[in-house]
């Protein structure tokens, strides 16, 4: 049994979250699974780094799987570039080692939120950008996005379905990049929960409209009531930029 590591980008606009679903076959896992299952001639099953949500993009994913093959790397990438679907590249493909999974060794990920922050249209990018045409306050976001970084409990920050037995996490910085009329929010942490970004996004533009103060992020904190912190900014903006193991 051999075990290989695949690194992926994905357009996540049509499909319904990476993992696989019973009520339908509209996930990326379930399309990179079908194809190599057909490939390999058995049964594989692959792993993520992290699950994005539906609509939530990737410019770097990490998969594993194990898979008994005589098959070189480079024939297999060469047969995914081929039949995969054009919004799904598979960027590489090599040999891991035996103990190697995609989720359980990742140290750190790394995700990007874009808003457009302009009341000018933005036609070409529309699909990928949160339209946010009113001013921010970038030193109150940046206020709160300090007092949000270290090690907490962030069950505050993620919705109540999507918990699991620990809701600590630690997010090592928030950063923002400005480009033109773009804002970009740049999270980093050791991991995320479910909605965690969208969440940590709409609380801090509600801070820089001035809808809550940036000490208002320390009582959602410690309330750990989803109910206290910002709205869920939309999915089509974020996307998993990097992971790093």
């Amino acid at each position: 049994m051999r075990c290989f590591r695949l690194t992926l980008c994905y357009d996540g606009s049509r499909y319904a979250g990476w993992q696989r679903q019973n009520n339908t076959d509209n996930t990326i896992q379930q399309k990179l699974e079908t194809l190599l299952s057909r490939l390999l001639s058995q049964p594989v099953e692959i792993a993520a780094s992290g699950r994005t949500d539906a609509g939530v993009h990737a410019r770097r994913q990490v998969c594993s799987f194990q898979a008994e093959t005589d098959l070189s790397c480079n024939i297999m990438l060469t047969e995914l570039r081929k039949y995969l679907p054009e919004d799904i590249g598979a960027l590489a493909l090599e040999e891991a080692s035996p103990r190697f999974h995609a989720r359980l060794n990742c140290i750190e990920k790394c995700y990007v939120y874009r808003i457009w922050n302009s009341e000018a249209p933005c036609v070409f990018e529309r699909k990928y950008v949160y339209p946010w045409p009113g001013a921010l306050d970038l030193t109150a976001m940046r206020r709160a996005a300090a007092l949000l970084c270290g090690t907490h409990d962030f069950a505050a920050f993620c919705t109540a379905h999507g918990k699991k037995k620990s809701t600590v996490r630690t997010l090592k910085s928030i950063e923002f990049e400005r480009d033109g009329e773009e804002l970009r929010l740049i999270f980093t942490g050791d991991g995320f929960l479910y909605n965690m970004v969208r969440i940590l996004t709409g609380t801090l533009l509600e801070v820089g409209s001035a809808r809550r103060s940036p000490e208002s992020v320390l009582q959602a904190l410690e309330s750990l009531d989803r109910r206290q912190a910002g709205f869920t900014a939309p999915a089509r903006s974020l996307t998993l930029w990097d992971v790093k193991y």
